[in-house]
């Protein structure tokens, strides 16, 4: 087989792709044949030593991927070769093959496209164990997405309104601004047109008619978090989703007790290996949303597999859209 191997964890110019073995399963795993595989943030951080998991080196990145199982081990479940299957296993997916846990894999119906499903699980997951399980969010209330028009952001977008909610999308600059309205936001902010300690809070008390969010989505954390919160409505929910903006923000805990708002951390990976079942239910929502047309990835592109540096060059310049997906030249 073939991967991109991080030898030395100082960043995503030290990958280089390289001829490996290729491994077998041992039991209750399986070998997954990648057809494609999708950039995510936490790709960039873990090449560059920053992620909170550590693999041990030498280590494959890509953290989520899909293709079809060709071979399985002992005590694998009722898997079989040549099942089509996704992936979120943390890495392995920059390459043509990867050993997971069975457990990790979601099957594939035949009309779940290969690149749609590699780009899938960790922005579904993540959006609607936020907004649905921590955040409870009920039809009609208003929800404020921050970095709108990433991966998370599109994909929360998508499930507040199939749960029909109101969705304020915020984006950093007019073509993300459409992107959001064209799946369905109902309206947008432009981040480069409002100071966090600005204009920001003026722009959301007037698209909530003073009322403020009910629910804020925050994947990005830095400047925006505080002033975001001091915008919330009554009773609302903070959901701490990451820091892909800037630092940890630092909250004072006055606020929500004047709000009498929730700060909430959502911690998809968590929750999945706590409570598999209710894991799993989810999952199978969010398939069948899927093929009903309810949710379905935003992509901003494909690249072939040797593009990798491209990819992350586009990402660390926050220029993706959506999700950036590569693929295996036979596929």
């Amino acid at each position: 087989m073939q991967a991109w191997l991080c030898e030395n964890p100082i960043g995503e110019d030290a990958l280089t792709w390289k001829d490996i073995e290729t491994p077998e399963p041992a039991a209750g795993q399986v070998r997954i044949k990648i057809h494609a595989a999708s950039v995510n943030y936490p790709d960039l951080l873990i090449v560059r030593n920053e992620y909170q998991m550590k693999p041990p080196l030498p280590f494959v990145p890509g953290s989520e991927f899909a293709g079809v199982i060709d071979a399985v081990g002992a005590n694998a479940g009722d898997w079989k070769v040549g099942q089509r299957v996704a992936c979120l296993n943390g890495t392995g997916g920059f390459g043509t093959h990867a050993i997971v846990d069975a457990a990790l894999c979601m099957p594939l119906p035949d009309a779940f496209d290969m690149a749609d499903a590699a780009a899938f699980i960790m922005i579904y997951a993540t959006s609607y164990h936020a907004l649905i399980d921590r955040a409870a969010l009920q039809a009609g209330e208003t929800v404020l997405v921050l970095g709108a028009a990433g991966g998370v952001g599109t994909a929360a977008i998508q499930i507040a309104k199939a749960h029909g909610a109101r969705v304020i999308a915020a984006a950093s600059n007019d073509e993300k601004c459409a992107l959001c309205k064209s799946i369905g936001a109902d309206e947008t902010i432009n981040y480069t047109e409002h100071a966090p300690a600005g204009s920001w809070r003026d722009q959301i008390k007037a698209l909530t008619g003073g009322k403020g969010p009910d629910v804020v989505y925050d994947p990005i954390g830095g400047d925006w978090a505080e002033p975001t919160f001091r915008s919330i409505g009554w009773r609302g929910r903070y959901l701490v989703v990451g820091f892909a903006g800037g630092p940890i923000p630092k909250l004072p805990l006055n606020l929500p007790l004047l709000k009498g708002a929730s700060l909430v951390g959502v911690f998809w990976g968590a929750f999945a290996r706590q409570e598999p079942k209710a894991n799993a239910a989810m999952m199978q929502v969010l398939a069948k949303w899927y093929l009903e047309g309810k949710v379905k990835p935003v992509m901003d592109g494909t690249l072939p597999m040797s593009a990798l540096h491209q990819a992350y060059d586009r990402m660390k310049n926050r220029q993706v859209q959506g999700k950036l997906v590569l693929l295996n030249p036979a596929d």
